[in-house]
């Protein structure tokens, strides 16, 4: 199982993200208190769905949920499925600890 934390500070939620590899597909479990993010708090993730942005399921699904275009959790969704089916390297992600978006 992957765990983890996306922190939305601009519009003020944090969302735990839970994926577990299920055959080729992910299936993914949000926590959050965002209503646009509870449209797609239940996912289940093919892996041949996972590539590109235009023809990616999850982004399919935050556009079908309503959630806003500068919204983390999908890329978030992203990491996890990557994660689970190994085209991340669980260590590598380990060491380098978080992502950011500084504003300048």
């Amino acid at each position: 199982m992957t765990d983890i934390t996306v922190n939305s500070r601009i519009c003020g939620f944090t969302h735990k993200i839970h994926g577990t590899k299920d055959g080729k597909n992910v299936k993914v479990k949000i926590e959050t208190q965002c209503p646009k993010v509870k449209n797609i708090s239940e996912l289940e993730v093919p892996m041949m769905q996972l590539f590109g942005i235009k023809e990616n399921i999850v982004t399919a699904k935050a556009q079908e949920g309503n959630c806003c275009a500068t919204c983390l959790v999908p890329c978030g969704v992203l990491h996890v499925c990557n994660l689970e089916l190994g085209l991340i390297s669980e260590k590598l992600a380990k060491n380098v600890g978080d992502l950011s978006i500084e504003f300048e």
